[in-house]
């Protein structure tokens, strides 16, 4: 078995503690339709090891334009900072919603950096997100 094997159990543990959402963006499973990723916080080709305190859920446009990094540059600062972490950072002290709860709008160096590294309001998410909005799905409230 590869390192990176994943067992059912430690799937579903991940996801319940994940609430069937994104870490980055929010995007919940339902609402998308398509299972979300199990996706290693700290890469394996950065260390990061298969277990519970190293996993959460990304919708697979996160985890692709996350990949294997785990730092990015603040716009604002210039500084490389890391990542948000789902696992140990609350989000709604780096991340807020716009007024229209479209956008996800960086607070700190952290969440200015993920929101452009990631690509959190990309042109494919952003029209969705209006969509979710009108049919009262989105933005989560909690």
């Amino acid at each position: 078995m590869s390192q990176s094997y994943i067992s059912l159990a430690l799937r579903q543990r991940v996801a319940e503690i994940a609430r069937y959402r994104c870490g980055y963006c929010l995007t919940s499973q339902i609402t998308i339709g398509i299972p979300l990723h199990i996706e290693h916080i700290v890469p394996l080709v950065s260390g990061g090891e298969t277990v519970f305190e190293n996993l959460w859920l990304a919708c697979p446009s996160c985890n692709g334009y996350k990949g294997i990094r785990t730092h990015a540059i603040d716009p604002e600062t210039n500084q490389e900072v890391p990542l948000f972490n789902p696992r140990i950072q609350k989000w709604k002290e780096h991340f807020a919603w716009s007024n229209d709860g479209v956008e996800i709008l960086g607070l700190t160096p952290v969440g200015r950096a993920t929101v452009l590294a990631l690509k959190l309001n990309n042109e494919y998410i952003v029209p969705s997100r209006r969509v979710w909005v009108a049919v009262k799905l989105h933005p989560p409230t909690d």
